[in-house]
């Protein structure tokens, strides 16, 4: 996941990793619940083993990225959305 303080440019790194568009103004809050993608990892190695070997399926190798809701100072005490937030962590 991508984990950081509120207005930091997580959701900004999101969408230039994930081509997406997902809102990210500068304002506290403007992610409540988590975005995901999933991404390819290109491997030349990859793509050369497969014109090598010709194999019948091909499962490239992926990364799941989150964008969850900044922390911010007193969440432990219910301020923001408190620990909410860490249920989005997995």
């Amino acid at each position: 996941g991508i984990v950081g303080l509120p207005n930091v440019g997580k959701s900004s790194l999101f969408n230039l990793m994930s081509d997406n568009q997902v809102p990210a103004e500068n304002y506290p809050f403007c992610t409540i619940d988590p975005n995901n993608a999933r991404l390819k990892v290109s491997d030349a190695r990859f793509d050369w083993l497969c014109n090598k070997f010709n194999p019948r399926s091909k499962v490239c190798a992926f990364l799941e990225i989150v964008d969850i809701a900044g922390l911010v100072r007193g969440a432990a005490e219910g301020q923001g959305l408190g620990n909410k937030f860490l249920s989005h962590i997995y």
